[in-house]
């Protein structure tokens, strides 16, 4: 199977093209946006040099069936998914935080934690807690959104002291994202996961907010598995994960954690078959799906002819 991994599309009415890490994403008469998932990879903030065939239909996939699944919740950017590594939206105004929702004390939370501090985004947190405990209840820590390096956290009364986001779209923003989470949750649960934590961004369109861009993937949540958690948790080993870790370890085991003079490892075609494999295993545990893979063919034309046949459609 061809993977994705660059386009140079010029599509009827674009007016601008960005190249993310992972998508490609067309501005079609500052309207609408075609958002390409292609099959690049990146790990440690670099894009690995080979692309992972199917990698950008899972998450493209993953996001889609979520946004379905809540829209009723919230309107999303959505308009349609021509193909299955693209969306067709609206085009929004992004607000310039991401909500991150967290329901275990896991990854970045838990580092502070370790580091000494009870106090995240603004959030106390209570003493005897350990790595991968649920919390009392899911909390909220912003970070803002950086055009350039990383992203950083930020409180509630700071994103409002100077103006980030105004409180009435803010307090908005935090009930759509706990009734998000909630939902996100109780989908993950009915697949024999725990969706640990996870982020969402939004958008305003003709003063109306949307939820933007992919949710609940491997990509934007960490998932554990609900079998064995208890017991794990009470052994202090590691959680079980769903999420691209395996890609992450494999790098580490190999010498390679995105530092100065480091140099990413060989990507043989085994292990890009195999990172391939896992990726599809992920959408199936996670959707409850099986997944399909596309007749073979030309990957690039099959993407184009499907974005021009919904534009005139638009």
């Amino acid at each position: 199977m061809e993977a994705i991994k660059q386009t140079h599309f010029n599509f009827p009415g674009q007016t601008a093209f960005y190249k993310g890490k992972v998508r490609d994403v067309y501005t079609i008469q500052d309207k609408y946006l075609v958002m390409v998932v292609s099959d690049r990879i990146s790990a440690f903030d670099v894009v690995l040099p080979e692309a992972i065939p199917y990698k950008g239909q899972v998450l493209n996939q993953i996001a889609a069936t979520f946004l379905e699944a809540t829209a009723d919740i919230v309107p999303n950017w959505v308009v349609t998914v021509p193909d299955p590594s693209v969306t067709i939206g609206r085009m929004c105004e992004p607000f310039k935080v991401e909500m991150v929702i967290r329901g275990y004390l896991a990854g970045h939370a838990a580092r502070e934690y370790a580091a000494g501090k009870r106090t995240l985004c603004g959030v106390a947190l209570p003493e005897g807690l350990k790595e991968n405990d649920k919390l009392p209840e899911p909390i909220i820590t912003p970070t803002t959104k950086a055009s350039v390096g990383h992203d950083e956290d930020i409180s509630r009364e700071d994103i409002l002291a100077k103006g980030i986001v105004s409180e009435e779209d803010y307090l908005q923003l935090e009930q759509y994202t706990r009734a998000l989470y909630a939902r996100g949750t109780q989908i993950a649960a009915e697949r024999g996961l725990i969706l640990v934590d996870t982020k969402y961004e939004f958008g305003k369109a003709d003063g109306k907010i949307y939820l933007i861009d992919e949710i609940h993937t491997p990509d934007s949540s960490r998932y554990f598995y609900s079998d064995g958690y208890a017991e794990r948790q009470a052994t202090n080993e590691p959680q079980k994960q769903l999420s691209k870790e395996f890609v992450r370890k494999w790098l580490i085991e190999n010498g390679f954690q995105g530092k100065e003079g480091q140099s990413v490892p060989e990507m043989t075609p085994e292990i890009v078959t195999s990172i391939s494999e896992r990726y599809i295993e992920l959408y199936e545990q996670i959707t409850g799906k099986t997944f399909v893979k596309p007749a073979n063919g030309e990957v690039l034309k099959r993407v184009e002819d499907a974005v021009n046949l919904s534009l005139d459609s638009l």
